[in-house]
């Protein structure tokens, strides 16, 4: 399988294209090569950097036996294969922009391919949509905190992630500070085990997604580490926020989220454990082995239902 990046600096859509490159690595039928684009970076942040040999060199022709694409990766094949190429394509969906009117991303559900939806709530938005050229399948997003730290006292009351929201974050932040809390506003991205090193510090993680992402991880990863989660509705979410049983997930408004968070801090110790417990045990179910499961299992029959 060949797959595609361009990568200029980690985000969390390159991380999901390593899992899968990993998964097709450990499927015992396939393997995996990766073309870059001569601009992307081989820094320490590069989930690449330790597997060199399987990036295909500069100036080397590869026909593989399936592609992989992200959203945008349609621009690495040539024009006349993007209808239908005769090579199947497995097309990984994450977002459910696919569906909004004038969204280039829209036009390119007509090109054939195997969709890989990351929820069902993104599989609901492009079968709206189109529907896409081509079978969709849901394989719900996986959490992996191998780079998460040890554990270590929870010396942060609140950490507040708003790097997709960085004006409301600050917003936030002023209204919930309060002398006797300990408020950790987290606005710029920064490398990822820093990340999850300071949500697994925070008692409570109060998310600022996009107002509709196609699953939003970091809640999860949250969830996974043991710290209570407070994240408004942003669609792709609901495939694992279960409001007042894993997380509290209150509307995407200002005055909502409050209410939500002062919630958080009102709780029983009894009440705030349950949650974190049930969280832990819903980030279990979305582990790395079921997602590669479910992949190995397509990647066996991709070329007969392409």
């Amino acid at each position: 399988m060949l797959f595609f990046r361009r990568l200029r600096g980690l985000t969390g859509g390159h991380l999901k294209v390593w899992d899968f490159f990993s998964h097709t690595l450990a499927s015992g039928t396939h393997t995996a090569r990766i073309s870059f684009t001569k601009d992307s970076v081989w820094t320490g942040e590069n989930p690449w950097r330790n597997s060199r040999k399987f990036v295909v060199p500069p100036g080397e022709t590869v026909t593989p036996d399936l592609y992989f694409l992200g959203a945008l990766d349609w621009e690495f094949l040539p024009p006349a294969e993007r209808a239908r190429s005769k090579i199947p394509v497995i097309n990984l969906i994450a977002g459910v922009r696919h569906a909004n009117h004038g969204d280039p991303r829209r036009e390119l559900l007509r090109n054939r391919a195997i969709r890989v939806c990351v929820s069902q709530e993104v599989a609901n938005a492009i079968n709206a949509a189109g529907p896409p050229n081509g079978p969709v399948i849901v394989i719900p997003n996986a959490v992996n905190v191998a780079d998460a730290p040890e554990a270590t006292e929870r010396d942060v009351d609140l950490v507040i992630v708003a790097v997709k929201q960085p004006a409301m974050g600050h917003k936030l932040a002023k209204r919930l500070g309060k002398p006797q809390r300990k408020v950790d506003l987290l606005e710029t991205r920064i490398p990822r085990k820093a990340f999850l090193a300071r949500i697994a510090r925070a008692r409570i993680a109060l998310f600022l997604p996009l107002a509709a992402e196609g699953f939003y991880l970091p809640a999860l990863e949250a969830m996974a580490l043991g710290t209570l989660v407070v994240c408004p509705d942003a669609v792709g979410n609901r495939e694992f926020c279960a409001p007042g049983k894993n997380s509290l997930l209150p509307e995407y408004d200002d005055e909502a989220m409050i209410v939500a968070t002062e919630r958080a801090f009102a709780m029983t110790e009894a009440a705030r454990d349950a949650m974190i417990a049930a969280g832990r045990e819903t980030a279990q179910r979305h582990g790395l082995s079921e997602e590669r499961r479910a992949f190995v299992e397509l990647l066996r029959k991709a070329a007969d239902i392409y």
